[in-house]
């Protein structure tokens, strides 16, 4: 009897455990993180990547490494309640920036969240000159999220979060935000719900004027024979 309620008591505690601590775990904070940037330069968390996505990104991002820029990607899950995430890139950045002060090169961390579907963009006060918040803030907003709320496409959204910085870092020009592409409805001769009540009324109104037409000039028809 002792086993058996044993059994069950663990059976119980199990189900407890996914019920209450599953969401708990998939919430992350700054602190879960490593107390310093990990030697991978994708940091996929949130497993959105596959295994091509993640080495075409970590090269891409290798590459900003000629304008002296430690650049990195950050994927998540979901974050900790009351928590946004520009304030956790700006957590996970001063604990990381914290630990690599003897270093030259200053950080950029593109975040993702997949829950929400959106991104943002943190950099170290070294590069707000060349790297202004508005256009990290826009990157973000614009450039990354818009691929994330179109198709989940990670990939796509990180890459060109990426190229539109390295067009600034290379001395160029901001390209701006995507195009937002209009939809517009293709003509249809399907007619609306409004056409047709217009149409029902208009062919009411010819009924009843012929039956008042008609119906007096039969009437006196038969009466005068």
């Amino acid at each position: 009897m002792n086993r058996l309620t044993q059994l069950t008591g663990g059976i119980f505690a199990a189900i407890l455990c996914v019920l209450f601590c599953t969401p708990i775990a998939l919430a992350v904070s700054p602190q879960d993180f490593p107390p310093q940037p990990p030697d991978e330069l994708v940091l996929d968390s949130a497993e959105v990547l596959s295994r091509s996505g993640r080495n075409e990104i970590s090269s891409r991002l290798g590459e900003l490494d000629r304008f002296h820029v430690d650049a990195r990607l950050v994927t998540l899950r979901r974050l900790d309640y009351g928590l946004s995430l520009p304030a956790f890139g700006e957590e996970l950045l001063g604990r990381w920036s914290s630990s690599t002060a003897d270093s030259n090169k200053p950080l950029l961390l593109f975040l993702e969240e997949s829950q929400s579907k959106q991104a943002t963009v943190v950099a170290s006060p070294a590069l707000l000159e060349q790297l202004p918040e508005s256009l990290l803030r826009s990157t973000g907003r614009t450039t990354m999220s818009q691929p994330l709320r179109d198709g989940d496409r990670f990939r796509q959204a990180t890459l060109d979060g990426i190229t539109r910085l390295e067009v600034v870092l290379d001395g160029g020009e901001d390209p701006g935000p995507p195009v937002q592409v209009e939809r517009v409805a293709l003509p249809t001769n399907v007619p609306t719900a409004e056409q047709t009540e217009e149409s029902n009324a208009f062919t009411w109104v010819v009924v009843l004027l012929v039956v008042g037409t008609i119906v007096p000039m039969a009437t006196w028809w038969i009466f005068s024979r």
